[in-house]
């Protein structure tokens, strides 16, 4: 087992799924209920010392109890290591604590997060939408979401294509 993972492991037994190593890039699994006290470890522990989050993002699984997987992806600049930690989330409860006490460069990837996907990130400090108007209905990267007819793209009047233009 990598050893950042065994430390996660041996820390938060209670938090631990599995972890696997594929191509040099370190995944692990955890509880999301977990978050927080794993990426403070994560943050603090002279030893790991993961400054910046790189990205969060999540992946839709809709035949899964556990639809959601927020994935995210810590990077030392001082260890120059990376970890890719995620954690599932059924589609009821599709909330999941915020880590922006830990890295504010979180702030806007949890709120892009939220707008995508429509994953909550509990005590975020500004839980508006980023991408999307205030308006907007649904979340465009579930996979149930419609491409076509949702509102206003049924009645959208597309650019036509070059071949289609007519000369008058």
């Amino acid at each position: 087992m990598h050893p950042i993972a065994e430390k996660i492991r041996d820390h938060f037994p209670q938090a631990f799924i599995e972890s696997h190593e594929t191509l040099g890039d370190l995944t692990i699994q955890i509880h999301k209920g977990e978050i927080v006290p794993v990426c403070r470890f994560l943050h603090d522990d002279p030893a790991l010392l993961f400054d910046h989050i790189t990205d969060i993002c999540s992946v839709d699984f809709p035949e899964d109890q556990e639809r959601y997987e927020v994935v995210y992806h810590f990077y030392s600049i001082p260890k120059n290591h990376r970890v890719r930690l995620k954690a599932r989330l059924n589609e009821d409860e599709c909330e999941i604590d915020s880590v922006c006490g830990i890295w504010k460069g979180a702030n806007f990837l949890e709120r892009e997060t939220y707008d995508m996907m429509g994953i909550v990130f509990l005590k975020h400090p500004d839980p508006r939408r980023i991408l999307m108007t205030d308006d907007f209905e649904g979340w465009p990267l579930r996979k149930d979401f419609p491409t076509e007819g949702k509102g206003w793209r049924s009645d959208f009047d597309f650019l036509p294509r070059p071949d289609e233009e007519t000369e008058d």
